[in-house]
């Protein structure tokens, strides 16, 4: 597994991340022992970025990590947590507290539930117009001056508050999605990132299964499943998208690889400063995605690429108009 630095101050990880999200909430169907066992074989493939948040499951996320580490060298993960998301007894969604008490309590916590005394990347989750970014960067540095945490990550900001941020504590990575269908960062988060020495580490490379080869129009998510809340999941636009993947896997099986390994190849291949994190929550995805590390694609399939899926080229937006207008990175 090659390694990539997560910006100029950040840590050393593999070239692709492991997202646990999926093996505790949000999607159907996982599984402790298999997440568990899709774990450690991450792992043993090298992959050391494991990207969770203290509100996967309400706290189940972080416990499921520390009983898949049990055993294994602390030092040789570099576990992510995002924190600021809050829940209510039945899962809902109740907005989001990223004061700076708050900030400790959330930490206290998180460390507690994964058996260690220090987190490697800490980042809220979403910033809000309520709490300056430079308070929370302001306590994320006292936390890392006392040991807790090692590093300051961001999620989904734009790039003015990725650059306030920066002025009060070098920030390691800004974790936003990037893929093929959701390309919005190239024209300013990515050049700021870039000017400011920040790594980009790239959640939803599949678009949540969508550009994976292995959907359908037919598969029909449960309610508990938040792909059936996503535009781009439903009628016309779902149509609209599964064409664009049709188109993809021809180029895949032209090269004799997945549709899946394309996608997380061309992200790869968007930079040395980008890692992407796959959701694999089974040891054959992952297998399938780490297949991706081995894919070059040339100058001739990046054309091709290109051709079929342009920029813009996805129908419906990456989430629902009531979460899209919480995003800082989505607004101008």
């Amino acid at each position: 597994m090659d390694t990539r630095t997560l910006g100029t101050t950040g840590p050393s990880v593999s070239a692709l991340g492991l997202g646990l999200m999926g093996m505790s909430d949000l999607y159907t169907g996982a599984d402790d022992t298999e997440s568990i066992a899709t774990i450690h074989a991450a792992l043993d493939a090298g992959v050391t970025l494991l990207d969770t948040g203290d509100f996967y499951g309400q706290g189940h996320n972080e416990m499921l990590l520390r009983e898949a580490l049990r055993g294994r060298n602390r030092e040789n993960a570099v576990i992510s947590v995002k924190f600021g998301s809050m829940r209510d007894p039945q899962g809902g969604w109740i907005g989001n507290d990223i004061r700076p008490n708050a900030i400790k309590n959330f930490l206290g916590y998180t460390l507690r539930r994964l058996g260690t005394d220090y987190v490697d990347v800490y980042r809220p989750s979403r910033i809000s117009p309520d709490v300056p970014v430079e308070d929370v960067v302001g306590t994320l540095s006292e936390l890392v001056a006392a040991g807790h945490i090692r590093n300051i990550g961001l999620s989904e900001v734009n790039a003015e508050t990725l650059r306030r941020a920066h002025k009060v504590h070098p920030i390691s990575d800004l974790q936003i999605e990037y893929s093929l269908i959701s390309r919005g960062i190239e024209q300013e988060i990515l050049p700021a990132a870039r000017e400011l020495g920040v790594g980009v580490t790239a959640y939803g490379v599949l678009s949540r299964g969508l550009i994976s080869g292995h959907w359908s129009a037919q598969r029909t998510p449960a309610p508990n499943d938040f792909r059936a809340h996503l535009p781009r999941f439903s009628g016309e636009n779902l149509d609209r998208n599964l064409a664009l993947v049709e188109q993809l896997r021809t180029i895949a099986e032209a090269r004799g690889v997945t549709v899946a390994q394309v996608a997380i190849a061309w992200v790869l291949g968007r930079g040395d400063d980008i890692v992407p994190l796959v959701g694999a929550r089974r040891r054959d995805r992952l297998a399938e995605a780490l297949g991706a590390t081995g894919v070059t694609l040339t100058d001739a399939d990046l054309a091709a690429i290109e051709a079929v899926v342009p920029a813009g080229a996805a129908a419906g937006t990456r989430y629902d108009a009531g979460h899209m207008a919480f995003l800082d990175s989505e607004r101008a």
